[in-house]
């Protein structure tokens, strides 16, 4: 995977993400639909915790990525989408992505986006991802 910051555009804000990602030549592409705070029982995670709901949004694409055995760093673009965005939400989102990923956070080219609602009222954070399979 190569990951660019060009000198000719903006550093990625608080080095959370990278300007272009790279996949490899001949990559196969899986795409992980957007995770909700739903856990493998089906229950909701954290009503009302935006933290809570992206930890447990992570820790989704943690195990899709583990079922397609693939790494965070094969994660080539995510998309972040948070109900009532604040800048102060910034932390709590990728804090707990950093939870579940460690050091292992993917630098990966990445949109986060304030949304008015989700699928479902209760529903806080939904993520979603490409990711470049390892060959």
């Amino acid at each position: 995977m190569q990951r660019l910051n060009p000198s000719t555009m903006a550093p990625p804000v608080m080095d959370l993400y990278s300007q272009i990602v790279v996949s490899p030549a001949g990559a196969r592409l899986a795409a992980i639909s957007g995770q909700v705070a739903i856990d493998g029982e089906g229950a909701l995670i954290g009503p009302g915790s935006h933290a809570k709901q992206a930890r447990q949004c992570v820790l989704n694409i943690r195990l899709a990525l583990d079922a397609i055995g693939a790494e965070p760093s094969d994660i080539l673009q995510m998309r972040i989408h948070v109900v009532d965005h604040l800048p102060a939400r910034i932390e709590e989102i990728f804090g707990a992505g950093r939870d579940i990923f460690g050091e292992d956070w993917p630098l990966c080219a990445s949109t986060y986006v304030g949304v008015a609602c989700l699928g479902l009222p209760e529903w806080l954070v939904e993520i979603d991802a490409v990711v470049a399979l390892p060959q």
